[in-house]
């Protein structure tokens, strides 16, 4: 079952495996990410920053085992790279992950054209698109490196994109 979902532009890394895994109960992670699922070194690198069992797949090999995960008796994270990602399972494709309800957005790196939220949390307007989909669809959308630094939720700042 997914336990807990986050939008983190660098996937994997010390924060979910040392900091969300204690908060949320997590047996694995799965990411969902075209580019890092078909890049050899990279699947194998978040595999390897963690003891707990890491799939990373491609968008294609998520819609097929989608309903494996979330019927596991396992306790899993879903993770993708970007909102537009995320936004494509929650919304376009209609999974309903279990009892989760809260999408936690992560690092999203400052880039040419974003709109910086806070720190190291700048997204751009296509990103706001899809964050502005999941939330009609019922999600709460919460900016939080961990959850003690967390900078609000979508509601605080929807206003900067057109919302």
């Amino acid at each position: 079952m997914i336990t807990f979902m986050r939008v983190d532009d660098r996937i994997i890394h010390g924060q979910i495996v040392t900091r969300w895994s204690k908060e949320f109960p997590c047996d694995g992670i799965v990411a969902v990410n075209d580019k890092a699922a078909t890049t050899p070194v990279l699947a194998k690198s978040f595999k390897a920053s963690t003891d707990k069992k890491v799939f990373v797949w491609t968008h294609e090999h998520w819609l097929e085992k989608c309903q494996t995960v979330k019927d596991s008796k396992k306790n899993y994270f879903l993770i993708t790279k970007n909102p537009i990602d995320m936004k494509q399972i929650l919304v376009d494709d209609g999974f309903v992950p279990n009892d989760v309800k809260t999408l936690i957005i992560g690092p999203c790196n400052d880039r040419p054209g974003a709109t910086k939220l806070g720190n190291n949390q700048s997204i751009t307007q296509e990103e706001a698109d899809a964050l502005e989909a999941i939330s009609q669809k019922g999600y709460t959308v919460e900016f939080a490196l961990v959850r003690e630094t967390s900078i609000g939720t979508w509601d605080k700042f929807r206003s900067k994109f057109g919302y």
